[in-house]
């Protein structure tokens, strides 16, 4: 995992920055061969991997493959001496890619740009007040400074342009399934944008027109700096499990390791080694061995004080340790209700998000299916892949599929989940209190995937703080993941990959993801997860530690039943010790097999079960009026 050495790293990386326009001169190594190359395989991605190209091309009236096609002729017709520079080059590839309104479909532009992060020393956000959006500055980089500015100052205009009209149409710039994410990304881009992934800014500086506290209307003039971007935590090129499981807005990833470096560097330190164990009391966080993937704290509202974990990625190696980490700190938070804030989650790993469900109900979890598009090419690589050689995917259950889509013509192969049930339901329910989710705009990819997986399953109530999730609905793998598995275990000839020049990349949805139980079948790209509920941020969320989002979440926490589920186990006289709430039944299964049903009549009762001192593993599963409410599995 990338870590850094907190406000040390951050005030290196702030005193190696350099303004945008010296930043540019260092800038523009392709030749026109390299050109080339990259549109060639641009076309092989978009043409024979892309899963979601039938329903953009529809969707959104684009032809992606054919303007590639063109500027293909065009590069054609041109010599080194005639060459366009290098920058429109760059603009006309990335306004192809972000044609298709998919964050997992992505051209990455080469170095210098690929690990850099263009800043503005300040972040901006919206709320609403008297029926229309506020923006405010919310965050300043220690050391930075202006007549009158601070956090709560409402930004008015934007380069002469009122704020809001520039929120628009810097909007209308970037990919996003829906309005409401590209009206979020949008608003996100003014001040940070990651160059691997977005064009820098046309303009060298931005002047900010702003409102402060005391009532004068200012202005500020600051230029675009440009630094290095914290590394990522996974290596998405490799043939790893996490890399070929990837559900990851990488600009959204990108945009949360840069905030944390300057705004939050006390997150960037080495993880905890020993953690305390003790339960939270309100207001306090709790110390955490993942600190870049986790805050946990209890928060007092007017309707009770209840737990509030922020899950700000799921891109991890290990999903085991994740949901691990996870569970220890929902554990130490109040058990009447637990907030699970997903706000700003760009994804991960796919298996960390479904692996999590199960810890939130007592219900069996069905991971989503996946179908990649149906092209010769993805066939020959799920073929190579049949049967697992390398150890790391297993493509095997789609090949039967992918063949006969080929001979009669669908679009799609069979769904399969890249999930295993197995894992999604191995440690089974964790918390019984109830759960209420928080998303927002930016919740993308594998994020899209857990809260799709949280509305399907009836874990709880979705709060949502826009009318969306970012609506990111597929597994992304690169064009060096894809090239590789043409590679091993041993080279298939006649691949169409070819090494990208200069350090540029790219990134394609390979398969895509559909919903399950009511919702089976559904897409989830473009449509994303709409929320239940609705809260609109206010000026105290933004600065008061989001009180009011809070507080209607505990609105919705209070309205639910608190349920108790505790079981200990004594295997020498095969008898388990119950502590319930609101449950009247306890079934109980040794190995995955019925052994005892029992009345529950009070809080605590004792259980004698024949065989348990000899099972390696016993579920207990509480109802309520027939109907299963709680569960509980241990190892023994």
């Amino acid at each position: 995992m990338g870590i850094d050495d907190g406000a040390t790293g951050q005030a290196k990386r702030l005193a190696d920055a350099v303004d945008l326009r010296d930043f540019l001169d260092t800038a523009g190594t392709l030749t026109l061969a390299d050109r080339r190359t990259l549109v060639e395989q641009a076309l092989v991605l978009i043409e024979q991997n892309y899963a979601h190209l039938p329903l953009k091309t529809a969707m959104y009236a684009v032809n992606p493959v054919q303007r590639l096609r063109l500027l293909a002729l065009r590069l054609s017709r041109q010599t080194p001496e005639t060459t366009e520079p290098e920058p429109r080059f760059h603009a006309e590839l990335s306004e192809i890619f972000h044609s298709v309104r998919d964050l997992h479909t992505n051209y990455l532009l080469p170095e210098p740009y690929a690990s850099k992060v263009a800043y503005l020393p300040f972040l901006v956000e919206e709320c609403h007040e008297d029926g229309g959006p506020r923006y405010l500055v919310t965050r300043i980089v220690e050391g930075f400074s202006a007549p009158g500015f601070e956090p709560g100052v409402e930004v008015t205009h934007w380069n002469g342009t009122p704020i809001g009209a520039a929120v628009d149409a810097n909007a209308a710039r970037y990919a996003g399934g829906n309005p409401a994410a590209r009206h979020s990304r949008g608003l996100q881009s003014l001040t940070i944008r990651p160059l691997v992934i977005h064009l820098p800014p046309d303009e060298s500086w931005v002047t900010l027109g702003y409102l402060g506290r005391d009532g004068i209307a200012r202005e500020l003039r600051e230029p675009w700096r440009v630094t290095a971007n914290l590394p990522p935590f996974v290596d998405a090129g490799a043939l790893t499990t996490a890399a070929v499981s990837q559900g990851l807005d990488l600009g959204t990833d990108e945009i949360g390791r840069a905030l944390r470096m300057l705004y939050v560097p006390r997150a960037l330190t080495a993880e905890i080694a020993d953690v305390p164990a003790e339960p939270a009391g309100p207001g306090a966080d709790l110390p955490t061995s993942m600190p870049a993937f986790f805050k946990a704290r209890a928060v007092a509202t007017p309707s009770g004080t209840f737990g509030h974990l922020r899950v700000f990625t799921f891109n991890t190696n290990d999903p085991g340790a994740f949901v691990g980490e996870f569970v220890r700190l929902a554990g130490l938070l109040p058990q009447n209700g637990l907030v699970v804030d997903v706000r700003g989650n760009g994804g991960g790993h796919i298996h960390a998000a479904e692996f999590l469900l199960q810890t939130l109900t007592p219900h069996p979890i069905t991971p989503e299916p996946t179908q990649f598009v149906t092209t010769p090419l993805n066939a020959r690589i799920c073929a190579q892949h049949e049967e697992n050689p390398t150890g790391q995917i297993d493509l095997g259950p789609w090949c039967p599929s992918m063949n006969q889509a080929l001979e009669i013509g669908a679009a799609h192969s069979a769904g399969f989940p890249i999930t295993p049930a197995a894992g999604a339901n191995a440690i089974g329910q964790r918390y019984h209190g109830p759960v209420v989710l928080v998303t927002d705009a930016r919740c993308y990819s594998a994020t899209d995937i857990f809260a799709a997986g949280f509305q399907d399953h009836g874990i709880g109530p979705v709060l949502g703080v826009d009318d969306n999730t970012g609506a990111g609905g597929a597994n992304v793998w690169t064009h060096e993941l894809l090239k590789l598995l043409l590679e091993l275990p041993s080279p298939a000839p006649g691949s169409p990959y070819r090494p990208l020049p200069g350090g540029a990349g790219m990134r394609v949805s390979i398969r895509r993801t559909l919903r399950v139980h009511a919702l089976a079948g559904t897409p989830v790209e473009d449509l994303g997860v709409r929320p239940g509920h609705r809260h609109r941020m206010t000026r105290r969320d933004l600065l008061a530690g989001n009180q009011d989002l809070l507080a209607r979440a505990g609105e919705l926490l209070a309205a639910l039943p608190v349920r108790r589920l505790d079981v200990r186990v004594v295997g020498a006289a095969n008898e388990l010790t119950l502590r319930t709430s609101l449950l009247d039944r306890a079934d109980v299964y040794l190995d995955g097999r019925p052994r005892l049903s029992a009345d529950v009549t009070q809080d605590t009762v004792t259980v004698v079960v024949p065989g348990l001192a000899a099972a390696r593993t016993v579920r207990v599963e509480g109802f309520q009026s027939a109907r299963l409410v709680a569960s509980r599995t241990l190892a023994t």
